[in-house]
């Protein structure tokens, strides 16, 4: 058995939406799920007339006794034949059995903290929820006329998974491997290693090889929530510094930026000073190919120049952009170690600014490069202890 128990680094603050969040999975269970399981249903209730007619409708008919519980499951989880918004979420908070909702509890408790430290309580909330929403809609697109219940709040924590998979790819799991009596030990493991084989071999390649109910695993839901906090943690990095750069520019003539290529101008600007021109003409090279005209010290100077003067998001997309576009450059440690200070300046973004300025000592040969990083590291762990 291979079983994620744990992660490092973790943040100093009380991730207290992601206690709140188990509390009430567990509540549930224990005050529902637990003591349902095991109480006949009244056979007066409408719903059981209602249960065993989507059964019989569908050539079906229960294997084992009916409980209480399963009518709940009928009524309050999530059937997309029978579309209900109450539904998506009250089915958040069901689960089948203990194994179940164990499962689905240690992965928020590992991967939450860090994901709720970095949005905020609140922002957290609405993540999760939203994510989970997103989740059964991309499941219910495969299965449109369903009547089997999906349950469980797996779909919203695999949007917490997608969050941590593009935020801490520096994060590593503590994996127990327990092969009784031959092997007990633990191991971390990157956070990108151990996600990714979550996201394909336990959930894409199911999906891509069985029916789209997954017999009994909802695969889909699982891809669909991934994807939705991928795709919301990067409009979280890349939609603040555009919307501050798209209000901020200061206005250019268009006389002036078409009397020269933007490059050009560039160079000119950083060659007399005149960072704050350099830095509104940089946002206009759209494509990779102008950008990999520029230096990468005028690049570092660009970037440096906005953190600097006040503009943290700005700066932290242009050394982003550069390790992304140029990662054999023999400059990268300088960006690591811009985008790290330029997290430093950002609220809740300390365990992200670890992980820049980590990577920058990883790669530098420049004892001054590796002195600065370490400095804001430990002023990190002094300030706000991330381990």
């Amino acid at each position: 058995m291979i079983l994620p128990i744990g992660d490092v680094p973790n943040p100093s603050t009380k991730p207290i939406v992601n206690w709140a969040l188990i509390a009430l999975n567990v509540v549930v269970f224990l005050a529902v799920t637990l003591p349902l399981s095991t109480t006949q249903p009244d056979l007066n209730d409408p719903v059981l007339l209602d249960y065993l007619g989507t059964l019989r409708s569908q050539g079906q008919w229960p294997v084992q006794m009916i409980s209480a519980y399963d009518l709940v499951v009928f009524e309050h989880g999530f059937r997309p034949a029978e579309f209900s918004i109450t539904g998506i979420f009250s089915a958040m908070f069901l689960h089948a059995g203990w194994m179940h909702l164990l499962g689905n509890m240690l992965f928020l408790w590992i991967y939450g903290d860090n994901v709720e430290h970095r949005l905020g309580h609140a922002c957290y909330l609405i993540a999760y929820l939203g994510a989970g929403v997103a989740a059964t809609l991309f499941f219910a697109l495969f299965v449109p006329n369903s009547q089997i219940p999906m349950i469980g709040a797996s779909g919203a924590i695999s949007g917490v998974l997608g969050f941590y998979f593009l935020w801490f790819p520096r994060n590593r799991i503590k994996v127990l491997l327990l092969f009784f009596p031959l092997l007990v030990t633990t191991l971390l493991i990157p956070a990108r290693v151990v996600l990714g084989v979550y996201l394909v071999i336990d959930n894409v390649l199911p999906f891509l090889t069985t029916s789209a109910e997954g017999g009994g695993v909802a695969y889909g839901a699982h891809i669909g929530g991934f994807l939705t906090g991928l795709g919301v943690a990067a409009m979280v990095d890349r939609l603040p510094s555009l919307l501050h750069l798209k209000g901020a520019a200061p206005h250019i003539r268009r006389k002036r930026a078409n009397l020269v290529d933007t490059v050009t101008d560039i160079v000119r600007s950083i060659d007399r000073g005149d960072l704050a021109h350099a830095a509104v003409r940089y946002r206009d090279l759209s494509t990779h190919s102008q950008r990999t005209q520029l230096a990468t010290h005028h690049i570092l100077e660009i970037g440096n120049y906005l953190l600097d003067n006040s503009a943290p998001e700005q700066a932290l997309s242009v050394f982003r952009r550069m390790i992304t576009e140029r990662p054999g450059d023999a400059n990268l440690d300088s960006a690591y170690l811009g985008a790290g200070r330029a997290m430093l300046n950002k609220t809740r973004c300390e365990t992200a600014a670890w992980h820049y300025l980590t990577a920058a000592i990883d790669l530098t040969e420049r004892p001054e490069i590796a002195e600065e990083a370490l400095h804001y590291i430990k002023k990190i762990e002094r300030d706000r202890p991330v381990a």
